[in-house]
């Protein structure tokens, strides 16, 4: 299976990191909850090296990236690195690799929390051992701030709604934050495809987006104008359906 294989691969490359081997390596999202499909889903992880990412450190990690760049799904492979020291400061951005680069980026109370849900070990201390829980007032109010500062105003850039990623990201994520914010639970992206339609969104919208993530083969390009028309559908559908949520739990 690739999957693996790129897997057994990573963890080799990251072994030999000196001085910062890693402490632990652990998958996040679909590949750790049950919902992963190869080629399409990304790899999620996240690994906590021991010492501090030194410049030499850095260079490093892009090098063990560089290396795994001909492997077959490797620019699906997202990682973000955390230290023992850092690993407990929610708010810090930390070095990640993802789309092919490196740059910084937090770890979310949504990640972290699924760490210790449904985390995956791949190599070494769990979750539970180095970070601490995320508490549920701080987990809604992230997937608040999420959708008010990020996704509405997103909506509102007709642009972006053309694009395949943009429409099911947004449609998945505000199902997502719904059932968090009433039950304090995180699902799947199956789950939330098939809630959408109980909440209001349009079937042939949710069926697209279902298509494109399990059927095989894959649908091919959508056409302009349906693009156009899909488009059209999710704006006006998510604007309304943001404002509500966060008016209910701001």
């Amino acid at each position: 299976m690739p999957t693996d294989a790129l897997l057994d691969r990573f963890l080799t490359e990251l072994a030999v990191l000196a001085p910062a081997a890693p402490v632990a390596v652990w998958a996040h999202g679909s590949l750790a909850g049950g919902d992963y499909q190869e080629g399409r889903s990304d790899l999620d992880l996240i690994a906590v090296v021991d010492g501090p990412l030194t410049p030499r450190t850095i260079w490093q990690v892009a090098k063990v990236h560089a290396r795994l760049r001909s492997e077959p799904l490797a620019p699906l492979l997202h990682c973000t690195y955390l230290t023992p020291d850092t690993a407990d400061d929610a708010e810090r951005p930390h070095l990640t690799w993802a789309h092919q680069q490196l740059f910084k980026r937090t770890v979310t109370p949504v990640t972290r929390r699924e760490l210790h849900a449904f985390g995956r070990v791949l190599h070494g201390k769990a979750p539970a051992g180095l970070l601490p829980p995320v508490p549920d007032r701080e987990l809604c109010e992230f997937v608040v701030r999420d959708q008010r500062d990020f996704w509405r105003p997103a909506v509102d850039n007709a642009s972006l709604w053309t694009k395949d990623v943009w429409v099911g990201l947004g449609m998945i994520t505000y199902a997502r934050a719904s059932v968090t914010l009433r039950d304090g639970r995180l699902i799947s992206k199956r789950e939330a495809l098939d809630l959408l339609p109980g909440l209001g969104a349009p079937v042939e919208l949710v069926e697209d987006i279902r298509s494109r993530r399990y059927d095989s083969p894959a649908p091919s390009t959508p056409t302009e104008e349906w693009a156009t028309r899909r488009a059209g559908l999710t704006r006006s559908y998510l604007g309304p359906a943001i404002d509500e949520l966060v008016t209910a739990y701001s």
